[in-house]
C-alpha cells in the first residue's frame, strides 16, 4: 500500500483506509461479530447456575502430575454441559451429584484455561446456595436438600 493521502479532501479516503485495515485484525473481528459471547456457554454472564452430573478428575499438565478434582455441570439457562474445577483441599467431598452449584470463570488470560488444568475455564463457588469457602473453613454445615 502506498502513502496515506494528505490534503484538504482526504478525510473520506482516510476513513475507508482505516476501516479496511481494521478488518485485517482478528481481535477486532471477534469483538465486532460478538464471537466470544456466541462461543461462551455462560452467554456473557459472570456466573451461572447448574446441576452436578458427575464428579471427574482431570490430569494436570506437565510438569505436574496431580489429579485435579472437577465436576461436570449442566447449566440451567441453556442445558449446555461444562467441566468446572472445585477449588480447595477436600472441597470435592462437599459437592455431590444432583447438587445445585454456581459456577464462575476462573479468569485465565484471554478467556483461556488458568493454571495447569487443560480445557477447564470455570470453577465452583457455591453448592446448594452455600459458599464453598465457608463450608471448607467450617463456618457452615452442608444443607440437606
Amino acid at each position: 500500500m502506498g502513502k496515506k493521502p494528505r490534503g484538504l479532501n482526504a478525510g473520506k479516503k482516510l476513513v475507508k483506509r482505516r476501516r479496511t485495515g481494521r478488518r485485517l485484525h482478528t481481535k477486532y473481528l471477534i469483538r465486532l461479530h460478538g464471537l466470544k459471547k456466541k462461543a461462551d456457554p455462560l452467554e456473557g454472564a459472570h456466573q451461572a447456575k447448574g446441576i452436578v452430573l458427575e464428579k471427574v478428575e482431570r490430569e494436570a499438565k506437565q510438569p505436574n502430575s496431580a489429579m485435579r478434582k472437577c465436576v461436570r455441570v449442566q447449566l440451567i439457562k441453556n442445558g449446555k454441559q461444562i467441566t468446572a474445577f472445585v477449588p480447595g483441599d477436600g472441597a470435592i467431598k462437599m459437592v455431590d451429584e444432583h447438587d445445585e452449584v454456581i459456577v464462575e470463570c476462573i479468569g485465565g488470560t484471554k478467556g483461556r484455561a488458568k493454571g495447569d488444568i487443560p480445557a477447564v475455564k470455570w470453577q465452583v463457588i457455591k453448592t446448594n446456595a452455600q459458599s464453598l469457602k465457608a463450608l471448607l473453613s467450617g463456618k457452615l454445615e452442608k444443607a440437606r436438600r
